[in-house]
């Protein structure tokens, strides 16, 4: 009866350290599932972080081009209002000399709506101008400038501007005025007189200027 009850004792504890090394075993098995994963959930942190790090140094790059590029701005336009500096100041100049202007515009009937050509009355006055010149007995230039009213394109008054200014100069060069004293110039529709808003405003704006010059 006692060696039964030994054998009975024996075999539980058999079957208990069985018991007792499969626990372990699942146990060390889950341990190195759930550090897997932990070392899954550290890479993807560990990637994200890179990006991260990429997007910031993106980010900084784009920050430094942007400054770049403000700097550029702010030295042209500081180069662009040195220029229009030195501009006005030889406009100054220029017309510190200016012995007389005269203006022609459609109270002189020099130019039709988008026209070129001179006409009698306009040629008149042109052959006035050209006297009061060879009056003065000596070397003088002269700077003839286009204007046109805001009507069409900017462009296209620019062009319109430098055609009558050019007409200007070929009358009065056909009347004895060297072509080498003489330039011209558009302003097109920038520099207006008049309201371009009525229709008697647009006509003043069309206009030739003769600047005479010492």
């Amino acid at each position: 009866m006692k060696a039964t009850t030994a054998v009975i004792c024996l075999i539980g504890v058999a079957a208990a350290l069985s018991m007792g090394c499969t626990a372990k075993k699942k146990w060390e098995t889950g341990l190195a599932d759930v550090n897997t994963r932990v070392d899954g959930i550290q890479s993807t942190v560990e990637q994200q972080g890179e990006e991260i790090d990429g997007l910031r140094s993106m980010g900084d790059k784009l920050g430094r081009d942007v400054q770049g590029a403000a700097s550029t701005a702010t030295k042209a336009e500081s180069t662009a209002g040195q220029a229009l500096s030195r501009a006005n100041e030889a406009y100054d100049r220029a017309a510190g000399k200016v012995l007389w202007k005269t203006m022609l515009t459609n109270r002189e009937c020099v130019f039709d709506l988008d026209r070129t050509e001179i006409k009698p009355d306009g040629a008149r006055a042109l052959e006035g101008l050209v006297s009061r010149i060879t009056g003065l007995g000596k070397l003088v230039f002269i700077e003839i400038q286009g204007h046109t009213d805001a009507t069409g394109n900017p462009a296209y008054n620019k062009a319109l501007g430098l055609k009558r200014a050019e007409a200007v100069r070929d009358f009065l060069h056909e009347k004895g005025v060297p072509l080498n004293l003489m330039s011209v110039i558009s302003y097109g529709e920038s520099r207006p007189i008049a309201d371009n808003s009525t229709r008697a405003g647009r006509s003043a704006n069309r206009r030739v200027e003769v600047l005479v010059l010492e």
